[in-house]
């Protein structure tokens, strides 16, 4: 009797609580605009759906975070901070609460990737002690240790790497769409236009094109690499499930197909580059046998030739891969080379890696600060050249600059340990894990060539890399019982 005295009461008290927070909500409802009310609604079921499963989480902010630059312009109110960390926060904050209900008590799983972040970390410590604007190094250190958590987070969901490479491609190719929009003239601006004033170049929800064709380069091998493993599914599978397997090498190569169109029409001849290293990556490792992919190699080198040769190759993209190297081989000191329409760009960028050169020859050992090459610019900037323009078109300038040798050497070090990993798990038995692993690999090689010419790690791309390496990670561990590639791993 007196315990259901003590817990009838408080039930009661509970039912009306709830029954006036619901009565309200309906008032408040009824009283604030439809608009309001809808998207309230929208973002309940999205909290709640994203709780019920932390991947979707991941997908959402790999949507989301490309919309910065385009939210910090357009948006009538403005956030206290972009929707990249906003939604980097809420996958944090779904995953802990996963984990508190569905793997209370189970330790954390741990991969060997964690080595060459925290490689890179360390080596960017010693830049501290000669930064020129603290708060400018934490703004770009924080970004590791969000890169950091985005792998243990996608390790942790790794039985669920395929919905997160799926929301890798699908970012991107959301953006690739806006992109091609832009091309045929859809929101062009008149310092974009190219070929003989026909189209515009596109740059998605970034502003920029040049970030634009990152986000195209980085994920163009990914997809390629999983329409390859799905298809090498399909062959090898002798069951009825190779009609479905085969329908996503098809979604996959589609969605290749529109990245690669997105690549193009961003006019970045530094991500062409790039995607050029990622393809013979991708050709050369397709096959399992090194003498096949050397043949293929071959045959690709000798296709594209003759293809240029013939003139197939549009004429605007011909012309526009030559200039390249004549353009950048033939300046040295930019201080007096004349300032024309046809090199603006060219000698903007040089100039800008002048000005990096100078801040390491002063700051060998520890540079800068590192993100605190804007800061340190004017100290530093070419005559003509007043305006930094946050970094210094050449990423790995721009760390030298800001990190001195120690962090250069540990950045580099870093990613040939990722990069050697990345190899070693090529030679896992799963053809799909295997595609998503070349992907990788080619996105790798995009990234080391195109960061010759700008910095990558910007516009919140740095959230895609991490899932990225996470998802290495993940598809290492989920393969260490069967080929002991990661001993480490959980």
């Amino acid at each position: 009797m007196l315990v259901s005295a003590t817990i009838g009461p408080r039930r009661g008290y509970h039912g009306v609580a709830w029954a006036a927070l619901a009565l309200l909500l309906g008032v408040l409802a009824a009283r604030a605009p439809l608009a309001l009310v809808g998207g309230g609604l929208a973002l309940a079921a999205l909290l709640i759906v994203t709780l019920a499963e932390p991947a979707l989480a991941v997908v959402l902010m790999l949507c989301l975070a490309p919309l910065k630059t385009l939210i910090d312009t357009e948006a009538p109110v403005r956030l206290p901070v972009d929707v990249g960390q906003i939604s980097f926060a809420l996958v944090a904050a779904t995953w802990a609460m996963w984990r508190v209900v569905q793997r209370r008590g189970e330790a954390l799983p741990r991969t060997r990737l964690f080595l060459p972040l925290a490689v890179i970390m360390l080596a960017f410590v010693p830049s501290l002690f000669g930064a020129i604007s603290t708060l400018a190094w934490a703004s770009e250190f924080v970004k590791w240790i969000e890169i950091a958590l985005l792998v243990l987070i996608v390790l942790d969901l790794r039985h669920r790497w395929t919905w997160i490479a799926a929301g890798l491609v699908l970012a991107a190719v959301l953006q690739a769409l806006i992109g091609l929009y832009e091309f045929r003239g859809g929101s062009g601006a008149p310092h974009l236009w190219i070929a003989n004033y026909r189209y515009f170049r596109a740059f998605g929800t970034f502003g920029q094109p040049n970030p634009f064709s990152a986000f195209m380069g980085l994920t163009l091998p990914l997809a390629l690499g999983l329409a390859w493993g799905f298809l090498s599914t399909a062959w090898r599978d002798r069951h009825s499930a190779w009609r479905l397997t085969t329908l996503f090498a098809a979604l996959y190569a589609g969605a290749a197909g529109m990245l690669l169109l997105g690549l193009i029409a961003s006019w970045g001849r530094g991500a062409w580059l790039g995607f050029g290293a990622a393809a013979v990556v991708l050709i050369g490792g397709a096959p399992r046998r090194w003498w096949l992919g050397l043949l293929l190699l071959a045959a690709g080198s000798v296709l594209l030739m003759t293809l240029w040769a013939a003139g197939l190759i549009p004429l605007s993209i011909q012309q526009r891969i030559n200039h390249t190297a004549q353009e950048f081989v033939g300046f040295r000191d930019v201080r007096g080379v004349p300032i024309s329409d046809e090199n603006f760009a060219v000698v903007e960028r040089l100039a800008h890696w002048q000005a990096a050169i100078s801040m390491a020859s002063d700051h060998p050992f520890i540079g800068v600060g590192l993100g605190g090459y804007e800061a340190a610019y004017p100290a530093y900037r070419v005559p003509s050249w007043p305006r930094a323009l946050g970094h210094a078109h050449n990423d790995y300038l721009n760390l030298l600059a800001e990190t001195g040798m120690i962090g250069l050497v540990g950045y580099l070090a870093g990613w040939m340990l990722i990069v050697y990993w990345t190899v070693r798990a090529l030679h896992m038995s799963d053809p799909l894990k295997r595609g998503l692993v070349l992907g990788l690999l080619g996105t790798w090689a995009h990234l080391a060539v195109h960061s010759i010419v700008d910095k990558l790690y910007v516009n919140n791309l740095f959230l895609h890399l991490g899932v990225m390496v996470g998802l290495l990670a993940a598809v290492r561990s989920h393969s260490a019982g069967n080929n002991a590639l990661d001993r480490y791993s959980d």
